[in-house]
């Protein structure tokens, strides 16, 4: 059982011994350093915080800690119960709140839970605020207020649907002609938040053809609740059992979209990013960002479109920092989190929803026939298992000497460009092992090259 403690947050398995997981106790001790960091850098009196959960087993009793905690901080905090990620994030924005904790661990399986930390703006919270608020409880330096001084706590349900309402205001979303496509659409939001914010998106859209598979927001994910291909079999099924023009996947705090084309193959988590990309820039000149882990498409599209393209380091606040500091209409990063500024910074499988569909519904083809129109690449996603004894820094500088001939980005981890492919290793901030992708344009091709790096790095690490 695991415990992960790093500037974005706090990320642990339930249950087991202080410190080594995530505990009761654990999480009153990060929840009361964020709560102190947030007093600490404010001169405000009556700070607000915005806590909203996924729908993990353990979110409930999560939530309850964290809003309890606050309160005795002295912090006033608006629970928003069931949400997702985003939704989080533009309560902050609409409240003017002055912070926002979101309970979820994203990708990993049911068992994990984490606290993401937002700032004022409703951004996740850069480098150093986040050793901050780590050293704070190190120290076990927390500042509880007296009885009169005790935060309130105010309950609003309402949340999702105001930030549907927001997106449905955007000038690139196109209700009527989405409405007048009226696609057939399967939704596997395993069984957390997703279910019920997405088919209240696509409704939203004009919809009312929609499927749902695993959209009972109770936690019990029904498979992996990564978005990749190897976990996506019973909707792939599905749509084409269906004759849905398409498939929409999310992971548990929906903020990661993948899309299924209508005979069941994936259009991509990489390729939603480029998809919308295309759309925006089609309408609105500007620049685009994504990580380092991204696809080339993202690039290739952008160059189409007369815009620049950079890449930043892994995480979404590098997405973020890089986006502002080039002005990007779109960005994001390859797992399917789309960043559209217009509405706010932070990945949103929902504004992606309406601004895929408005593309698609313009486009009027099918899903197979607009990716065909886009460079074709592949990837290929693999991760080493760590153990306590692997050097991984070692191992990175040992891989970077090997391949100094080649064009190198060391910005995190290490990032080899070849002419025809390119591979990206490192350190994962959220699970103790070291990523490994490949793009190349076949998939049997990136899947040699992962290979190889795998036995490679194996290799220079001592891993049988």
């Amino acid at each position: 059982m695991t415990l992960i403690k790093s500037i974005s947050g706090i990320r642990g398995t339930i249950g087991g011994k202080v410190g080594d997981n995530l505990t009761p106790v654990d999480a009153v001790k990060f929840a009361a350093s964020y709560g102190t960091w947030l007093k600490r850098n404010s001169d405000k009196e009556g700070l607000t915080v915005v806590v909203g959960r996924d729908a993990r087993m353990s979110g409930e009793m999560v939530q309850n800690l964290i809003v309890s905690t606050l309160q005795g901080v002295g912090i006033n905090t608006l629970d928003i119960g069931l949400s997702t990620t985003p939704t989080v994030e533009m309560a902050v924005m609409m409240e003017k709140a002055d912070g926002g904790i979101i309970l979820t661990a994203s990708h990993n399986p049911k068992e994990w839970n984490a606290l993401k930390l937002l700032n004022e703006k409703g951004e996740f919270l850069n480098g150093e605020e986040g050793l901050m608020i780590l050293d704070i409880a190190e120290r076990d330096d927390f500042d509880f207020v007296e009885v009169d001084d005790l935060g309130s706590v105010k309950k609003d349900d309402t949340y999702i649907q105001q930030h549907i309402d927001k997106i449905m205001e955007l000038a690139l979303v196109n209700k009527s002609i989405i409405e007048k496509a009226n696609f057939k659409v399967v939704v596997d939001a395993v069984n957390s938040t997703g279910g019920i914010s997405i088919p209240q998106m696509l409704r939203a859209l004009g919809l009312t053809n929609i499927v749902e598979l695993y959209c009972t927001p109770n936690g019990d994910f029904p498979h992996n609740p990564e978005p990749l291909k190897e976990n996506l079999t019973e909707i792939s099924e599905l749509v084409v059992k269906e004759k849905a023009d398409f498939g929409v996947v999310v992971d548990p705090d929906v903020d990661r979209l993948a899309i299924i084309s209508e005979d069941g193959s994936m259009f991509g988590e990489e390729y939603t990013l480029v998809a919308v990309a295309d759309y925006v820039l089609s309408k609105v000149k500007g620049n685009t960002v994504s990580n380092l882990s991204s696809s080339r498409a993202l690039r290739d599209v952008t160059e189409k479109h007369n815009g620049k393209h950079q890449a930043s380091a892994v995480g979404e606040v590098n997405v973020v920092q890089l986006m502002k500091d080039t002005d990007a209409v779109i960005g994001g990063e390859g797992n399917g989190g789309i960043i559209y500024p217009e509405l706010h910074y932070g990945r949103d499988s929902l504004v992606g929803v309406a601004l895929f569909l408005s593309l698609l519904a313009e486009k009027n083809i099918a899903c197979t026939k607009l990716k065909e129109g886009y460079p074709a690449y592949f990837m290929s996603k693999n991760k080493v298992q760590l153990t306590p004894e692997i050097d991984v820094d070692k191992v990175l500088i040992e891989i970077e000497n090997r391949y100094k001939s080649e064009e190198i980005n060391t910005v995190d981890g290490v990032k080899i460009d070849f002419e025809d492919k390119w591979v990206h290793m490192r350190k994962s901030n959220t699970e103790p092992i070291i990523r490994i992708y490949t793009e190349a344009q076949t998939q049997k091709y990136a899947d040699e090259i992962a290979k190889n790096f795998l036995n490679e790095l194996a290799s220079i690490a001592g891993i049988k």
